[in-house]
């Protein structure tokens, strides 16, 4: 097995703490390997960064015309949110108008990730709903589509229900990979997650970025999917998200979707390019600093970009009196 590279260190005192090993693919629509860092081929869980490919179907079907979903809708049903209010709202509106109840989610609840919005429930007495799941937008998604279909409500996370096998044919196509006999776990939401290379991610996020290749439907629904996050970039992740603020900042020209336990996608348009990258130890904090990392090195941020995303490349490590004591930054892999 190839030993991955040290993608990332934190440095405290100038002194190497800790290191996190990963890799990187980067690749074409045509699946040329442009850059390769570690072991490409290894099957990993893409987990939520393939949700811009799951809800291809909410708009192959019909399901997004028909509603007359908007852009906010779209974006969120391809999010990982933190459950803010903007985030809750949208879904139990959407929920209402499909004549259902957060009770139909799958998803189970969790805690705003958003601490000022934690705060402020706890502080009221409230208690999360399966509204405030990241993963809720999309399971309104698999739910709009399952209804306008005429199927089964009950049951639509399980793995023979028909948008279950919607989304895996069309990760399997876009990634060039069959799926049928690959490693299936059961995702934090409640559906299932299905292993792949990392470089069948990457050619799948390529395809987005470059989908000439295409039917014109599917053309037509990576472009609305994508132009949904840039213009409501707020409902892809959140406040002081990395994923929204790269879809606000770079706006048409990348967007990246996180997954959990250290796994990152991006698609680049300008450059007809798929990024997927995965994190040995699932650390988010070194995923985010290796996607900025391989990004730059791609060339695709003028400077005020790097500015606004100098959070995430060169994050400070701080001292609980709040001085900076050290820093996590990207390895000499990436030159």
């Amino acid at each position: 097995m190839m030993s991955d590279p040290v993608l990332v260190e934190v440095v405290r005192g100038g002194f190497v703490e800790s290191r996190h090993r990963g890799a990187v693919v980067v690749c074409d629509a045509r699946g040329r390997v442009i850059l390769a860092l570690g072991d490409g081929d290894r099957p990993v869980f893409p987990r939520s960064a393939t949700k811009p490919i799951q809800a291809l179907q909410l708009i192959e079907s019909g399901a997004a015309d028909a509603m007359g979903l908007s852009a906010a809708e779209l974006a969120l049903s391809q999010a990982s949110h933190n459950g803010e209010p903007m985030h809750v709202g949208r879904v139990s509106a959407w929920l209402d108008r499909m004549g259902l109840g957060t009770e139909d989610l799958i998803c189970g609840a969790h805690w705003s990730s958003h601490d000022a919005t934690a705060r402020a429930m706890a502080r009221d007495g409230g208690a999360p709903s399966r509204a405030h799941n990241n993963c809720s937008g999309k399971h309104c998604g698999f739910l709009a589509t399952a209804r306008h279909l005429g199927e089964a409500i009950t049951g639509y996370g399980d793995r023979d229900h028909p948008v279950q096998r919607r989304w895996r044919d069309a990760l399997s196509e876009l990634g060039d990979h069959p799926l049928d006999d690959a490693p299936e776990g059961i995702d934090g939401c409640g559906i299932p997650v299905i292993a792949m290379p990392l470089r069948s991610l990457a050619l799948a996020f390529a395809r987005i970025a470059d989908p000439s290749r295409e039917t014109a439907a599917r053309r037509d629904a990576m472009a609305r999917l994508s132009r949904a996050v840039w213009s409501a970039p707020e409902m892809i992740a959140g406040t002081g998200r990395l994923c929204s603020t790269i879809a606000r900042q770079a706006k048409g020209r990348v967007l990246a979707k996180v997954g959990a336990e250290g796994v990152y996608a991006a698609a680049l348009p300008g450059l007809g390019l798929g990024v997927a990258l995965k994190v040995e130890d699932g650390a988010v904090r070194a995923a985010e600093t290796a996607l900025l990392a391989t990004l730059a090195r791609l060339g695709v941020f003028d400077a005020a970009d790097l500015d606004a995303l100098a959070p995430w490349s060169r994050r400070g490590i701080t001292s609980w009196a709040g001085a900076e004591v050290g820093v996590i930054r990207p390895s000499d892999a990436f030159g």
